[in-house]
């Protein structure tokens, strides 16, 4: 009886786990590239980074949103947190926390429980962070 050696996987594994399915070893984020251009809405179920260009809107709910430095977006955003180092023309609404680095440039209002702004970055528009808080008195000083 002949036998045929067969490529080995010298890796290690632990029986006692279950291996993982196809699906969870996908990227758990989407990315549109520096060449591509998109004009419509854009929506997502998953964490979305974006270095192109879009025109329209872009919604991604529950999940992050990087804009990185060489994207030019004419869109409104909203997303549950919002990371921006290109260019925005159009409003930006997070709902944990939005985070605009040195090159970023919004034209349009920001809106945040969470607003934070590095030196450098520009706002051109409202901005409205932190949320229906009640102040509390400075002590020595009177409630209203």
């Amino acid at each position: 009886m002949a036998t045929v050696d067969a490529p080995r996987d010298d890796r290690t594994t632990d029986s006692s786990s279950p291996a993982k399915p196809a699906v969870e070893e996908r990227r758990v984020s989407a990315w549109i590239g520096q060449g591509v251009v998109v004009e419509g809405k854009i929506t997502s179920t998953q964490d979305l980074r974006i270095d192109g260009a879009v025109q329209g809107t872009i919604e991604v709910g529950r999940h992050g949103l990087v804009i990185g430095a060489s994207a030019a977006i004419r869109a409104n955003l909203s997303a549950r947190s919002i990371l921006i180092s290109g260019a925005v023309t159009g409003n930006v609404a997070a709902t944990e926390r939005i985070d605009l680095q040195p090159t970023a440039s919004v034209e349009g209002d920001v809106s945040a429980p969470r607003v934070a702004m590095a030196d450098g970055a520009v706002v051109k528009g409202k901005v409205e962070a932190g949320g229906n808080r009640v102040a509390k008195p400075r002590t020595g000083e009177p409630e209203a």
